[in-house]
């Protein structure tokens, strides 16, 4: 700005725009770094990029050939190139390169073992997967779905009603967000599913419908979702494990109360089932989504406009014990239920005496706090051998999320977030799947899938492999200034937080610079120990101090912290 300042006229030249371009790109502490090695010459020789490679990035294998790979990638002189030399513009440029990102490359891929059984892996898994806004009066939308998608979700909901015309309808039940058809949900899945990842995604149906539509679901489902659908198990005569992501590449499995035994099912294969039901118990007034007494909302009264006059209005009475009542099922639609059968949560005892393995349970969020807490070592145990989901109590009607983190440090596969909602929560999430290709699924630490295991969050004993971790806080770039402060210069900190077992988890800040939005300078260095690495998120948060009580948000980096490259 103030080059052009100088000119009256409206236009920049070349010079000009050299100008602006080095203020702007040719930062100081790129120059301090690049003339530490290049020893008073304008280029760094193949050697001494051999030499930033070892001391600066940690390098240790085949420096040489990474140092050619550089010099020819990023050099944008002709004949600096050809002398296998980098100058500082081709310097800069790798600098700002995805080789120089804080997040390790080869975690951009899928780099774990995807043989192992479906219960051994952290699932990304979304919640209300058809609302856009808040829980009780906002819009349902498919959009809600494709998103949710393409943010690698592996496990969507979908709460099925009723609708006219023997249509089954999306929609939050007894509340007034909108309906969408089940039929539209279904394409919007079959074209979005395996967009960003191959693995298989699951649908976990509330199902409110009755028998008849949920024939039509089922129909809709085998026509829709054709050869993507699962509909059948590898042919084994008795289901003993549950099958890999790696077997299920490209499936979609459908998540929902069954009729009898996956091998009950198989027999019935070929035999048209049309019109017949089954019957499976479930307590009374109690959807899989609302099984904590102390989660479920009182949601919106529904009046009844045809009440004469003198009536009064009748109050649903305080909850008690939940009856057992049947609940009837289309046998066509039970018989999709291969290996994800949705079975009530007795207590940790029952499902180690009575529970199969293509058997999960939804927990609610209270009711999972409090294993998480007090049972920590049997809810390992039962993870260890079970996919368990989590979802968020009714009373968060403004969509609002739980901390995920308490949930996977006792490996719960499904902790399922409302995803159009913002937030640390959501920050956490999308920073954990980053790993693994984003592929939607990543492989649990051995403590949390080994039936032996004895590890629990609290006391992590044996299992710890604490770490030492220090980071260099060096610099921000043209960072955005606050919505709330007055000029358009922010006065920037830094938050550096880990996320993990209790005892791993910190939180330090930096001091603030006063302000410099475009270019701050910290120059700080902070020191952790890490106890458990496996399970350990760190998260970079950048405010705008606005006052000494309150910090303004500008933005946040979230990644796993054995993701994090050296360098």
């Amino acid at each position: 700005q103030k080059i052009i300042d100088k000119r009256k006229e409206h236009m920049i030249n070349i010079e000009d725009f050299r100008a602006i371009y080095r203020a702007i790109v040719h930062r100081p502490e790129f120059l301090e770094l690049f003339h530490a090695y290049a020893e008073n010459s304008k280029t760094l020789a193949h050697g001494q990029v051999i030499e930033f490679l070892k001391k600066e990035q940690y390098e240790t294998e085949e420096c040489e050939t990474t140092a050619l790979e550089i010099i020819l990638k990023y050099e944008p002189i002709q004949e600096v190139r050809k002398r296998s030399q980098l100058s500082f513009e081709g310097f800069i440029r790798y600098m700002a390169s995805e080789e120089c990102s804080v997040f390790k490359s080869h975690h951009r891929t899928v780099y774990q073992d995807m043989n192992y059984p479906l219960c051994d892996y952290f699932i990304s898994s979304s919640h209300n997967t058809y609302l856009i806004s808040d829980q009780l009066i906002g819009p349902s939308h498919l959009w809600g779905y494709s998103s949710a998608l393409l943010k690698g979700c592996r496990c969507l909901e979908i709460d099925c009603w009723d609708g006219p015309n023997n249509e089954p309808v999306v929609y939050h039940g007894h509340t007034l967000t909108s309906k969408i058809p089940f039929r539209s949900v279904i394409q919007v899945i079959e074209k979005y599913a395996f967009e960003v990842s191959d693995y298989p995604v699951v649908l976990s149906l509330e199902n409110h419908c009755s028998p008849q539509q949920q024939e039509v679901m089922a129909e809709y489902l085998e026509s829709i979702l054709g050869e993507k659908l699962l509909t059948s198990t590898f042919g084994e005569e008795r289901v003993t494990q549950l099958p890999s992501p790696e077997a299920l590449k490209f499936k979609i499995l459908i998540k929902n109360k069954k009729v009898g035994t996956v091998e009950e099912s198989m027999l019935r294969r070929d035999l048209d089932s049309h019109g017949e039901t089954g019957e499976v118990s479930e307590s009374e007034n109690v959807s899989d989504d609302e099984d904590d007494s102390d989660d479920s909302a009182t949601l919106l009264p529904q009046r009844d406009s045809s009440k004469r006059k003198g009536e009064g209005t009748h109050s649903a009475p305080p909850r008690k014990k939940a009856k057992v009542k049947k609940v009837k099922i289309a046998l066509a639609l039970s018989d999709l239920v291969i290996y994800t059968k949705s079975e009530k949560f007795v207590s940790f005892e029952h499902s180690q005496n009575h529970q199969k393995c293509y058997e999960n349970n939804s927990i609610g969020e209270v009711r999972a706090q409090k294993f998480a807490k007090h049972s920590a070592r049997d809810f390992v145990l039962h993870t260890s051998k079970f996919i368990t989901r989590i979802y968020p109590k009714g009373t968060r009607a403004t969509s609002s999320n739980y901390n995920p983190q308490v949930f996977w440090n006792v490996g719960c596969q499904m902790v399922a977030l409302n995803f159009q909602t913002p937030g640390v929560q959501m920050e956490l999430q999308n920073g954990k799947f980053l790993d693994n290709g984003g592929c939607g699924y990543i492989l649990k630490p051995e403590f949390l899938r080994n039936r032996g295991s004895s590890f629990t969050p609290h006391n992590v004993g044996r299992y710890s492999k604490p770490m030492s971790l220090s980071i260099k806080l060096i610099s921000g770039h043209q960072l955005p200034p606050s919505n709330l402060s007055k000029t358009n210069k922010a006065d920037p900190l830094v938050q550096i937080e880990i996320y993990g077992v209790p005892e791993d988890q910190r939180k330090k800040k930096s001091g603030v610079i006063k302000s410099n939005a475009l270019s701050p300078r910290w120059d700080e260095t902070f020191s952790f120990t890490i106890q458990v690495p496996e399970l350990a998120l760190i998260r970079f948060c950048v405010e705008d101090e606005i006052s000494l009580f309150s910090n303004e948000f500008l933005g946040q980096y979230t990644l796993p912290v054995l993701s994090l490259n050296k360098g």
